[in-house]
């Protein structure tokens, strides 16, 4: 059982339900919010210094899709509010892990290296956050446990500024570049997409 370094809180929407601005039928884009949310935690398994994924969702059978991944999953404790999902996310990592320190990372990045999400813990000291590549929102927020006061939602990068986070520095591309719309989706295929997004994309 993993006591030290990070856990990563992955919140998953079921994949039914995400993704709703890529203008897709619905079959192809519950196909491709699947595949992210897989690519997404296998990059953050093979981090070094992450000892553990929690992912969050509600999607029974897709929770068993995860964990076939390597990843544990517990419910969604609360659905329509993201910020509390994650901070009741960092008390059950607290009870399992009790010396890891909980990092939400968001489940839309298809593109992720590992690479990278290490060079953005490297920079973990107190409360931390990525920046999406807009500089705008939020892909990534970590602090210790006592101090874990996530901020995502619309304007989440001056929401986490304000609350005294630092804002990781870097070019950390593939962190950055959370996949909400077609545009973004050209961008990460560019960039080079995980396996499951690559299948997803010739299915």
């Amino acid at each position: 059982m993993p006591t030290s370094g990070y856990v990563v809180l992955l919140p998953v929407k079921p994949p039914a339900r995400g993704k709703s601005r890529l203008e897709v039928d619905p079959d192809r884009r519950r196909t491709l919010a699947a595949a992210f949310a897989l690519d997404t935690a296998r990059a953050c398994l093979a981090t070094g210094g992450v000892s553990a994924v929690l992912a969050v969702t509600d999607d029974a059978g897709f929770a068993g899709d995860l964990r076939n991944a390597g990843c544990e999953t517990i419910p969604d404790g609360v659905t329509s509010d993201l910020n509390e999902s994650l901070r009741l996310a960092a008390a059950e990592s607290r009870r399992r892990w009790p010396e890891a320190t909980p990092v939400a990372v968001c489940a839309d990045l298809p593109a992720l290296l590992p690479a990278d999400l290490e060079t953005a813990l490297a920079w973990a000291s107190g409360a931390r956050f990525v920046a999406d590549r807009e500089r705008v929102g939020t892909t990534l927020y970590t602090a210790p446990y006592d101090a874990f006061a996530p901020h995502f939602g619309r304007g989440s990068r001056q929401a986490h500024l304000d609350s005294g986070a630092a804002e990781v520095p870097g070019d950390l591309a593939s962190l950055r570049l959370d996949v909400d719309d077609a545009a973004a989706l050209a961008a990460a295929e560019a960039l080079g997409v995980g396996a499951h997004t690559r299948l997803a994309l010739l299915s």
